[in-house]
């Protein structure tokens, strides 16, 4: 069994800054990729960041957000700057994860809120 816990979520105002992180835990031989998705109210969930051979941003965040990987503490990061209303959402980790018995898994984390607002 493999566990994805965030942290770093909150409340900051327009214009501010706040990092994430995932660590991933359990039976893990190794991790593909690790990547960052939110789901604002009403609306679908959304691909943020990703880090696996290469990293991708979702263009409403590129040049603000930030994401990046401790391999050898299987945890991955989002740094938020110039953060806006419309970031305001739950912020989800995924992992694609081979795991100790050579077989491939997808991972969720349980979600943490971020609220921009002032």
């Amino acid at each position: 069994q493999v566990q994805l816990v965030e942290s770093g979520g909150g409340l900051v105002q327009p214009g501010g800054s706040l990092g994430l992180s995932c660590a991933a835990s359990g039976s893990i031989f190794s991790i593909n990729t690790m990547g960052w998705y939110r789901q604002a109210p009403g609306k679908q969930r959304e691909l943020v960041a990703t880090s696996g051979g290469s990293t991708n941003y979702a263009d409403s965040v590129k040049g603000r957000f930030t994401i990046s990987r401790d391999n050898a503490k299987n945890t991955v990061y989002l740094q938020m700057n110039s953060l806006k209303p419309e970031d305001t959402a739950v912020y989800y980790c995924k992992a694609l994860v081979t795991t100790t018995r050579r077989q491939t898994y997808q991972y969720w984390g349980q979600g943490t809120q971020v609220t921009v607002s002032s």
